[in-house]
């Protein structure tokens, strides 16, 4: 929910999360320089070291901030072929129900598969994959199906990346902003 001024909106609450202006601000210069000090991070946005402290502890805390590695590039790595598999699998398979959790397992034990989502539609499971080549990724295919969970899959391979992977727009959105 959105509580607005006169003239736009000014902060955005969904159950628990709450990102008001600053915490934008502060979002987006970690975000774009992930390496800068919290001292350097205060001085540029105008506010005192204790605050911007405060503010990315709060953050983390509340799941909002999930991490400060670095982001790494698979392609620079060496694989730079990626794919997108959708997975049919045996819904009786486990006799708790818990088929997707036990091909989730399956598929985290492949270093290729860089994610899995449960989905809805003609899959039950997408996950992410990459390879070093198409003759790989037809390897990663193979190990990725030898679960005998999997009834039947298919392969998307991705030929280039127009969007990558981004949430900061949704900081800006539930701060009130422009996401451009």
């Amino acid at each position: 929910m959105c509580n607005s001024s006169l003239d736009h909106w000014t902060t955005c609450t969904v159950g628990e999360a709450h990102v008001d202006d600053l915490d934008r601000r502060v979002l987006e210069l970690f975000a774009e320089q992930p390496r800068l000090g919290v001292l350097e991070a205060s001085r540029r946005l105008g506010v005192a070291r204790g605050t911007v402290q405060a503010r990315l502890d709060r953050l983390a805390a509340r799941g909002v901030v999930t991490g400060w590695g670095p982001d790494l590039s698979p392609e620079a790595l060496g694989w730079p072929v990626t794919a997108f598999l959708t997975l049919e699998i045996r819904q009786d398979f486990s006799p708790d129900g818990g088929a997707h959790d036990v091909v989730g397992e399956h598929l985290a034990g492949i270093p290729q598969v860089l994610e899995v989502h449960t989905t809805t539609g003609s899959g039950d499971l997408l996950a992410r994959v990459v390879a070093r080549s198409n003759a790989d990724l037809q390897h990663v295919i193979d190990r990725a199906l030898a679960h005998p969970a999997i009834l039947r899959s298919s392969t998307t391979i991705a030929l280039a990346t127009p969007v990558p992977h981004r949430v900061l727009p949704l900081a800006r959105l539930a701060a009130g902003r422009p996401s451009g």
